[in-house]
């Protein structure tokens, strides 16, 4: 579909003039005044550390009523499959009005550590949802239709309630440019003036989050909100100002963003999230918590920037192979040698020519850094010695949909470490998918680690050790 973000001199500008902005200021516009301007500078200052969230990432998320506490959230990182996790933050039909734990230093940590946060609004919902309103003091979208058979108080309810939800996206330090997520509870899209104003209200969510520097997203069932979006999107494309992303409720069980009930070309390829599975208890790492399973995939997916080593030596994606001294009949392969090379040069233990030799300044080189890192000193490089140093560095926590420099080494030192087809798959890519997974999977059964798929400490020292 059209992207209907704002061009990015525009959005740099807005996002510019947003920051000026007190609390308290942007509070008079959405009608509220509960802010104040003592707010602004932790705000402020929140904006320009945080970063754009959920941003550029595939994988899988999870989201409940209340934000869970700063135990429970370290927890899951260590342990569960997650890296991003909903966040009510706005609107006065949520269920969970009061958030003990959700602040601008929750906000802040979180995504320091690395969550993805996908910040949820539960206001207004379609004039025939019956369960609806919630408490005496919240109210339904309002399908009164002008005499042009426009819905302009719908259309206002959305725009007020964006600006509503920048004011609780800035107080919690969710910076511009980050995706807002409206949460439209099902409803009977049959009935044409509650679908119509629904699409109305939307629409002036979306209008009023570009407006302020944020990208629109809209959660709905598949049936019902996301359907009528769909079948706007392509029958009246120019009616309606429509979200970014979407988020799809559809409990099929399905780990993806697919569904039957829109058009597959619709918000693709990477502008949805799918909660595919409802209300449950999950335990990981001794901690329950009762959530929806979601999947994400959204703006360029979980990506990483192309390497560079020792100025364009290419080390191989997968496939490292044992190298021994030359002798009267083989020589070891220069592209594997080459690789050594420049490993052991980037790690500051050899200072010769990358040439693809295996030769005695090359070999004093291998058997310095086999001794340092406590490995066998051999007359050759094994396959434990590939291991080793193709892991070698910080043990950052990694898991599905993790992507960078770091997942290249964990691909890697699989790669040399398996003797299975899981290890056969894995090409040094740097995105963290599903044969990742399941050849890491492989090697923690294999070396006796808890088999979780999360390349944590054990994973690490293990690899690190040579362990194949």
């Amino acid at each position: 579909m059209p992207r209907r973000f704002l061009p990015l001199a525009r959005r740099a500008a807005t996002a510019v003039a947003l920051s000026a902005l007190t609390v308290s200021g942007l509070m008079a516009v959405s009608g509220s005044e509960q802010a104040t301007d003592a707010a602004a500078p932790l705000a402020a200052k929140a904006r320009k550390a945080n970063v754009v969230t959920p941003g550029d990432f595939t994988g899988f998320g999870f989201d409940q009523c209340q934000a869970p506490s700063q135990a429970k959230m370290n927890r899951w990182l260590r342990t569960s499959p997650f890296w991003a996790v909903g966040i009510y933050i706005a609107g006065d039909s949520r269920a969970c009005r009061n958030q003990t734990y959700l602040n601008a230093t929750w906000v802040s940590t979180q995504l320091a550590k690395g969550w993805r946060l996908l910040p949820i609004t539960l206001g207004p919902q379609a004039s025939c949802q019956p369960r609806f309103p919630r408490y005496k003091d919240d109210f339904r979208i309002s399908s009164k239709a002008n005499d042009n058979g426009l819905y302009a108080v719908a259309l206002r309810q959305g725009r007020t309630q964006a600006a509503e939800s920048v004011t609780a996206a800035i107080d919690l330090g969710i910076t511009t440019g980050s995706t807002l997520w409206y949460d439209l509870e099902g409803f009977d899209s049959n009935n044409a003036k509650c679908r119509e104003s629904a699409l109305a209200f939307l629409s002036g969510w979306t209008e009023q989050l570009h407006a302020l520097g944020y990208v629109s997203g809209v959660y709905s069932s598949a049936g019902s909100g996301i359907r009528a979006l769909d079948d706007a999107r392509v029958t009246r494309p120019t009616a309606f100002t429509l979200p970014d992303q979407i988020w799809i409720a559809r409990w099929d069980g399905i780990a993806s963003t697919s569904t039957p009930y829109i058009r597959a070309d619709g918000w693709m390829p990477r502008s949805r999230v799918k909660q595919y599975r409802g209300g449950h208890d999950e335990t990981w790492g001794k901690v329950t918590i009762n959530i929806d399973s979601n999947f994400l995939n959204l703006g360029q997916g979980s990506v990483a920037s192309p390497e560079v080593h020792c100025g364009g030596v290419v080390i191989p994606r997968a496939g490292y192979q044992v190298i021994r001294p030359a002798n009267g009949t083989s020589t070891p392969n220069p592209v594997q040698v080459k690789a050594l090379q420049c490993l052991l040069q980037e790690d500051g233990t050899y200072a010769g020519r990358i040439h693809g030799r295996y030769n005695g300044a090359t070999a004093a080189a291998a058997n310095a850094w086999q001794s340092a890192h406590g490995l066998p000193v051999t007359p050759g490089w094994t396959r434990n010695d590939w291991t080793a140093l193709l892991s070698a560095g910080n043990r950052v926590l990694l898991k599905f949909g993790s992507a960078g420099p770091d997942v290249r080494r964990v691909q890697r030192a699989l790669s040399a470490a398996g003797t299975d087809a899981t290890a056969a798959a894995v090409r040094a890519t740097g995105v963290f998918n599903w044969k990742t997974d399941r050849a890491l999977r492989a090697y923690q059964q294999r070396i006796g680690v808890p088999v979780n798929g999360i390349a944590g400490g054990p994973t690490w020292a293990a690899l690190q050790g040579g362990k194949i």
